[in-house]
């Protein structure tokens, strides 16, 4: 079975690790936390760096820092993973949804204006599948209204976008660097991996000190086990970081290969009519986290169909997301009712993603394009 993702550990990551348990620091101290955190942080172009047990827990203790009372709105794409709702519920606060790009599959940047209401509190930028969401647009609109933003780039490390597209001075940063906080994922199919874990990236030293805090519990630093607020364990290991670290280091080459991978698979398939492959727009460097492929709504065969016959020839996938507004466990608490977001639906219904970790070989590439030219043509 080709799987769907299988990381790269290297000899580093290995030495690293190794060094760790050596020096006896392997809970939530130790070199490797901060070395880790200074290091992605400068990647990304950002001052402060907050390691936290998961990419997850970094968008819910991004979140908390905002201080959401009942009734804030936190405007978030439908086509995500739900720990991006969960993290706005779970800080007090109500999701409000746009539909995807039937593009880019990222948040349609035009339907948020007309999501804000006076209770609005924040925009969730969430980059998808290594593509980047059209930021200055939206960054122009959080500008205006006085909103956060919270940047969520656990699926584009080291994707870059092209800010000022759209006027005479432009320049390429990374996903990473643009909200008012930013956060990453370093799960296992991630671009850089520490097992489990996750980044706060930011240059407010206050919203810095005060996620460092949030992931240890709100210990007072003056009196231990005091605690003038309430606060969470999401603190990352000096194990995790070790191997984080390690991988780190070698970012610009996984973002090479991704890359490569990406622009293979897409002159592979290219010529099957029944596909809609991933798009890079002018304004951005995607990374292709996961190769998505969206089967055209004319075809006689559903995304699930189509990942069981691949799965016959040996081939792991993955499906797309699933709507935010069609979730039971959203529903049942009243949100999202009689709301439709048919762009989302239709990429929940007909998409899916083609083996795309690190490990894979050129000639497993190979094997997934020949099997998809079988099946579709």
């Amino acid at each position: 079975m080709i799987p769907v993702n299988e990381p790269v550990i290297g000899v580093r990551d290995q030495e690293y690790v190794l060094e760790c348990l050596q020096s006896g620091w392997v809970s939530s101290a130790g070199k490797f936390i901060e070395t880790f955190e200074s290091t992605w942080a400068q990647y990304c172009g950002r001052q402060h760096g907050v390691t936290t047990s998961s990419g997850t827990s970094a968008l819910q203790t991004s979140l908390a820092c905002l201080d959401l009372k009942p009734g804030d709105e936190v405007i978030i794409p439908t086509f995500t993973i739900i720990s991006c709702a969960l993290a706005v519920i779970y800080n007090g606060g109500t999701p409000i949804l746009v539909d995807a790009d039937p593009e880019t599959w990222c948040m349609n940047v035009d339907q948020i204006e007309d999501r804000i209401t006076k209770r609005t509190r924040a925009i969730m930028a969430v980059h998808i599948y290594g593509h980047p969401v059209d930021m200055d647009p939206l960054l122009q609109i959080a500008e205006q209204n006085d909103l956060a933003v919270i940047e969520d780039a656990a699926e584009a490390h080291g994707a870059e976008y092209l800010s000022g597209h759209n006027e005479q001075e432009q320049e390429w940063v990374r996903c990473g660097s643009m909200g008012t906080m930013s956060i990453f994922s370093f799960y296992a199919n991630k671009l850089v991996t520490s097992g489990e874990g996750g980044m706060i990236v930011t240059n407010d030293s206050y919203l810095a000190s005060k996620a460092r805090n949030i992931r240890n519990l709100c210990f007072e630093p003056e009196q231990r086990f005091l605690h003038n607020d309430l606060g969470h364990n999401f603190r990352m290991t000096n194990m995790q970081a070790a191997l984080g670290l390690a991988q780190a280091e070698r970012i610009q080459e996984t973002v090479n290969w991704k890359r490569q991978m990406g622009q293979r698979y897409t002159e592979h398939l290219s010529d099957i009519k029944a596909l809609q492959l991933p798009i890079e727009r002018y304004w951005s460097r995607q990374v292709y986290w996961m190769y998505g492929i969206l089967l055209d709504k004319s075809h006689d065969m559903n995304a699930n169909e189509l990942a069981d016959k691949l799965s016959d020839l040996g081939i792991q996938t993955r499906p797309f997301f699933l709507g935010m507004h069609a979730q039971p466990a959203l529903q049942n608490l009243g949100l999202f009712q009689n709301e439709d977001y048919p762009v989302a639906d239709h990429l929940s219904s007909n998409g899916l993603y083609l083996p795309s970790g690190l490990a894979l070989t050129e000639l497993q590439l190979e094997q997934v394009c020949d099997a998809l030219h079988k099946l579709l043509t």
